[in-house]
């Protein structure tokens, strides 16, 4: 039995192949999900002369799994899930999308604040344009 083998009978991390079957997609698959910055990062040091042999614990498998339903789900391509994730994680991301969707008006505006209706009445009560 190879080291391999033995290391994901125990239920420890295994590799891209192994990774790859569990989950139905392809190593290759896998690299693009995670040039994509969609598998969470390693935690292994480099193995031999420096060289890093990605290995897939229980949790990364559960996580890349959730991805792939969620791309399923929703008839979605990877680079949009991964967009997804960049535009709900970086509010500068996230401001630039509204943005630029409502000047296209793909979103609408959005609904007015009590506290915006406040301001607006105080301004033209004391003459001013809000």
């Amino acid at each position: 039995m190879a080291l391999d083998d033995t290391s994901a009978a125990l239920g420890g991390p295994v590799p891209i192949s192994a990774a790859a079957d569990r989950v139905g997609t392809t190593p290759r698959m896998l690299r693009y999900r995670e040039g994509l910055g969609l598998l969470p990062r390693t935690q292994e040091q480099p193995t031999g002369r420096g060289h890093r042999h990605r290995r897939f614990t229980e949790e990364d498998l559960r996580t890349i799994a959730t991805g792939l339903e969620l791309e399923r789900d929703f008839d979605i391509p990877p680079a949009a899930l991964a967009f997804a994730r960049r535009v709900r994680a970086g509010i500068g991301v996230l401001g630039g999308v509204r943005t630029r969707g409502g000047w296209l008006g793909w979103l609408a505006p959005p609904p007015p604040r009590a506290l915006d209706f406040e301001k607006q009445k105080a301004m033209r009560l004391l003459g001013r344009r809000p």
